[in-house]
């Protein structure tokens, strides 16, 4: 069933990129790892490395995961708002072009979760 409002309602966003310091928002999935069940929504800086994030903020993230460990990040798939997406470690996300809210995925080929169960 559809919903009329009665009045438009009109309202400044709370997740604006000016509410965030100088940070933006980047959100972080990996996939076949139900144990966690939405991306993570982090605040970056700009000019941080990306690889920063995966040798510094994803250990703290996803650590406890037992395939965490196992995971060879030279063959990791990255997906970019669905699409593949090539992912530079020496670059920040400004220089790869990541804008505040977008989405990012990692795939790690052969580790499906635990004992392969997505989760």
């Amino acid at each position: 069933m559809g919903v009329a409002a009665i009045k438009e309602y009109t309202f400044e966003p709370a997740d604006r990129l000016e509410n965030f310091h100088g940070n933006q928002l980047l959100y972080i999935g990996w996939d076949q790892h139900l144990l966690f069940a939405a991306p993570f929504c982090l605040p970056m800086p700009p000019a941080m490395r990306f690889g920063d994030i995966v040798e510094k903020v994803l250990p703290g993230i996803y650590g406890y995961h037992p395939d965490f460990a196992q995971i060879d990040w030279s063959k990791v798939e990255w997906l970019k708002s669905g699409q593949p997406w090539q992912a530079d470690f020496d670059k920040t996300l400004a220089e790869l072009g990541l804008k505040h809210k977008d989405a990012l995925r990692f795939r790690t080929p052969g580790l499906n979760g635990i004992k392969g169960s997505a989760s």
